[in-house]
């Protein structure tokens, strides 16, 4: 059992939902820790195969809980802020390397920290009253998480700099406008609809999800011949795995592949 947050899985598919709906589910009390030790079971779990994080109540998260940062500053305490700091980039790390899609539910405000949270999971599905903000600069912060690197893979340079220069929080239509989020979807729409998605990717084979998910991020940083030395690696790997052997059975046979991540 978790103080902060609401983990569970239901077949293929986990859940982490951040449960500080007081405080719009903001990063404080031993939040970080848990979502790293949650993150650390699902690596290791092969029945799960994708993984959902959303927040309990109106919002995603709002960040940094201001009054421990605010008890950290007046008591100069660096050591403990980096502490917060390292945290965190370890789970956006840990979200990027984890073997898994990891698709955001954002179902409210997503500011600060929890922007940068959703920023480090592959797939970012909205609701329609959902607002995004890189909102450090507001109280006079650099973007962390990992947020500087993030957010221009996905939006371009010159979007990153209105977002974190101005701290402004924009709505999910103009998010789905500027490529930060795949798509918007009525607010009484969103669990169903992600739910339907990561259904569908739980009937992929595991293995094909890990490495796509490997080498669509070895990608941002490679060149083409780099790409195609890595797909005549992976396919090599795959062909040789039972899963494209039931893939291909299947196929001939007319009906749905029963993937074991073989």
């Amino acid at each position: 059992m978790y103080e902060t947050i609401i983990f569970t899985t239901d077949g293929p598919v986990a859940t982490i939902k951040l449960n500080r709906p007081d405080k719009l589910n903001a990063f404080g009390g031993p939040m970080r820790e848990e979502i790293l030790d949650a993150l650390a079971k699902l690596a290791l779990d092969d029945e799960v195969r994708v993984l959902l994080v959303t927040g309990e109540g109106r919002g995603f998260s709002a960040g940094g809980d201001i009054d421990h940062l605010k008890q950290l500053r007046d008591h100069k305490d660096e050591e403990a802020f980096r502490r917060v700091l390292a945290n965190g980039q370890k789970i956006t790390r840990t979200l990027r390397s984890l073997p898994k899609p990891v698709i955001a539910a954002v179902n409210g405000p997503c500011a600060g920290a929890g922007f940068s949270f959703a920023l480090g999971c592959d797939i970012r599905i909205a609701s329609d009253i959902a607002t995004f903000g890189a909102s450090f600069a507001r109280i006079g912060l650099h973007p962390d998480w990992g947020g500087s690197w993030y957010l221009p893979q996905l939006v371009g340079s010159a979007n990153a700099c209105e977002l974190i220069f101005t701290g402004s929080m924009i709505s999910a239509q103009h998010a789905e406008r500027i490529g930060l989020v795949n798509r918007v979807v009525p607010h009484a729409e969103l669990m169903p609809t992600v739910l339907e998605l990561a259904a569908t990717m739980a009937q992929t084979a595991p293995h094909v999800l890990r490495l796509a998910k490997e080498s669509i991020y070895r990608s941002l940083s490679s060149d083409l011949e780099t790409a195609f030395a890595r797909e005549t690696e992976v396919q090599t790997e795959c062909f040789y795995s039972e899963d494209f052997l039931e893939g291909l059975t299947a196929f001939k046979e007319r009906r749905r592949p029963r993937f074991k991540g073989r």
